[in-house]
């Protein structure tokens, strides 16, 4: 990690924390680097069985690009290293194997939503604004605001978000399906934790693949899902147990469909 991401991890529970308060946790290229890696450490981890995202700060959960690390990038290095590499580290948190709860202790604005929008669940303080103001600056919102948001909240929510550019409040957001709870100020992270340690209970295969066929119906990740089951499923025939032996004595395997 950076001193601005930072992963710990305890029991079945790991907690993934942006640490730039002072810049509203602002991201940088290198903190999508350091969230990248995190992802991968995530999935190295099989006690894992939760992920609770969240940041430092009474403020901000995360304003988005740090405006200042893009705006005097060349259009090339724009794409490569800002909006194509960012899209990818959003999917890769996304389509992690274990639920990810969000909890937003300030405002989440821009790809800080979009960031937010890469949970499962989404938990808010109560004094916390969302939006996708970009169209004012003459951007788009370029990590899946108008893709995976949609998917999460449905179209009518980003369009009110991203054609008009207001700031919403949290109950609004929970009216509009943005977020899952609102909760006192003060009290996301632990209510994060709790809803985290819920799932941890279950049992993890299970809520696993659950989330995974969760992320096919809402279209994430559909082929590779659909190839990672079909694979799983007959690596363990019986079929497969006699090709293997097949193969290894050099002679044709007789299978029987079991």
């Amino acid at each position: 990690m950076t001193d601005h991401v930072a992963l710990a991890v305890e029991g079945p529970i790991a907690t993934l924390t942006l640490r730039r308060p002072d810049k509203l946790n602002a991201l940088t290229v290198a903190m999508l680097d350091a969230l990248a890696d995190a992802a991968e450490r995530i999935e190295q981890l099989p006690e894992v069985r939760a992920v609770v995202l969240t940041a430092e700060g009474t403020k901000a959960f995360c304003v988005g690009a740090d405006i200042e690390a893009w705006a005097a990038l060349p259009p090339l290095d724009m794409w490569r290293r800002w909006t194509r590499h960012g899209h990818q580290v959003f999917t890769r948190l996304a389509q992690l194997r274990v639920p990810v709860v969000a909890a937003l202790n300030g405002h989440a604005i821009g790809g800080g939503l979009e960031l937010a929008a890469t949970a499962d669940l989404r938990i808010s303080e109560a004094h916390a604004r969302l939006g996708l103001p970009e169209a004012g600056i003459a951007t788009a919102p370029g990590w899946s605001g108008t893709q995976r948001l949609v998917r999460r909240a449905g179209p009518q929510a980003v369009r009110r978000l991203a054609l008009v550019g207001d700031l919403i409040d949290a109950e609004t957001a929970l009216a509009w399906g943005l977020v899952d709870q609102v909760v006192e100020t003060g009290t996301g992270l632990a209510r994060a934790l709790a809803v985290a340690e819920r799932i941890a209970r279950q049992a993890p295969v299970s809520v696993q693949v659950v989330k995974q066929m969760i992320n096919v119906a809402e279209g994430e990740a559909t082929l590779d899902t659909l190839e990672q089951f079909a694979g799983a499923l007959t690596a363990f025939t019986e079929d497969a147990a006699e090709g293997l032996v097949g193969f290894r004595n050099k002679q044709p395997p007789e299978f029987k469909g079991r």
